[in-house]
């Protein structure tokens, strides 16, 4: 029996700040979505967005009653990161510890494959 990758952890601190941040929102039906795209120091950044639309070919990640959405040309940039959220004294912010990246810039939102 092979066991699938998991998509991508999602965190309790995670988890929390969403649900915190899509009741602000005032929009129960948001979810998180998580894009790669080119850019950044390092030549890949991550994107995060609230979207109610899921598509077909999204794969999709819940937790503690809320849903991350990565698409599949993302997915395989982050297959197996995980998201957490960090509160630290210069700042809170969403981190992704990301297992396939060779290397990532000082403020953590690129990344190199």
């Amino acid at each position: 029996m092979s066991s699938q990758p998991i998509a991508m952890n999602v965190t309790d601190n995670a988890a929390k700040r969403i649900a915190k941040l899509i009741e602000m929102e005032g929009n129960p039906n948001l979810k998180l979505r998580i894009s790669v795209s080119g850019g950044g120091c390092s030549g890949f950044q991550y994107n995060f967005e609230f979207d109610e639309n899921q598509e077909a070919d999204d794969v999709v990640v819940e937790k503690d009653g809320v849903t991350v959405l990565l698409d599949n040309m993302s997915l395989l940039y982050v297959l197996g990161a995980e998201l957490d959220f960090v509160e630290e004294m210069v700042g809170s912010a969403f981190k992704i510890s990301n297992p396939n990246a060779q290397s990532s810039c000082g403020c953590g939102s690129s990344f190199a494959i």
